[in-house]
């Protein structure tokens, strides 16, 4: 079901951008999205967030794309676990 989930991820991502613009519209435009570049630049940066995610979680590779992450929280590697544990 992964493989499936993800596969659908990524088409879905590419039909984001290439959909970008009756989207956008239809979403409207807040003062955020204003600050990131507008509303088509916030709907094609989360179209990449979703391939990127979908790319990890078909390769079974999350630990290594949210590595950086790790360090946002308390605890840092220390309870990270994974490989990038020290």
């Amino acid at each position: 079901m992964r493989y499936i989930l993800s596969i659908i991820g990524m088409i879905g991502s590419f039909y984001l951008i290439k959909f970008r613009e009756p989207l956008g519209d239809m979403i409207g435009e807040t003062e955020v999205m204003r600050k990131l570049g507008g509303v088509y630049t916030v709907i094609v940066i989360i179209a990449c967030v979703i391939f990127f995610w979908s790319l990890a979680e078909l390769t079974n590779t999350t630990h290594l794309l949210f590595a950086p992450l790790r360090f946002l929280f308390p605890g840092g590697l220390r309870g990270a676990g994974g490989d990038l544990a020290v």
